[in-house]
């Protein structure tokens, strides 16, 4: 794929959101030993049960490597290597993220907020990497051990529902039930120059 650095990498709609289920599939992360995003990925990946394989010299990328996968993740931000692997993504059926170059990739990273059994996604589309980080630090912030303990003892009462309540319908009553009386309150500040133009525009 030749890409035109000139032009917005980003899809007029944005990407879709989705969650994937990696639990023994192959996944493959490109970048150096010693490069922090890659580390960050490598475990992330790990953690919800991936089979994950490293290359951790891109300039020595075999074809090979990626064969079979089914998520490839690359961290460097290198032209040449990322038409490469989208080249080989279409050609072998894998989904492929670049990092910071969507116009390769078919998988936009988000920013994930964790609480127990809760996975919170956000995603600015590319445009704003700071509202981003920002948006995950209030919330991993706000949603700390408290929450994290509610959603545990929720997945405990979900488990124990399925032989005490046969009925699906009536387990999904008392889950429901179960979460009556939860709120969330949030409350945003805006920069002054946005604040001052009612448009955020100049």
């Amino acid at each position: 794929m030749s890409a035109d650095r000139g032009a917005d990498p980003l899809p007029p709609g944005g990407f879709f959101p989705v969650g994937l289920n990696l639990h023994n599939r192959l996944c493959v992360v490109v970048g150096p030993s010693n490069d922090r995003e890659a580390i960050e990925k490598d475990a992330a990946l790990r953690e919800v049960g991936a089979n994950v394989r490293r290359v951790l010299d891109p300039a020595a990328l075999r074809d090979d490597d990626v064969a079979g996968a089914f998520f490839v993740i690359s961290t460097p931000k290198d032209d040449a290597l990322s038409a490469r692997l989208r080249a080989l993504a279409d050609r072998h059926r894998f989904l492929l993220c670049c990092i910071d170059q969507p116009a390769y990739g078919f998988v936009a990273m988000q920013a994930i907020v964790k609480a127990g059994p809760a996975r919170i996604g956000i995603s600015t589309g590319g445009v704003a990497p700071r509202v981003g980080k920002v948006l995950k630090e209030r919330l991993q912030d706000a949603l700390g051990e408290r929450f994290a303990r509610f959603m545990n003892v929720l997945a405990e009462r979900r488990r124990a529902n399925r032989s005490r309540l046969p009925d699906v319908a009536a387990r999904r009553q008392a889950m429901l039930e179960a979460a009556e009386g939860f709120d969330v309150k949030i409350a945003v500040q805006y920069p002054d120059w946005f604040e001052k133009d009612s448009d955020g525009i100049r």
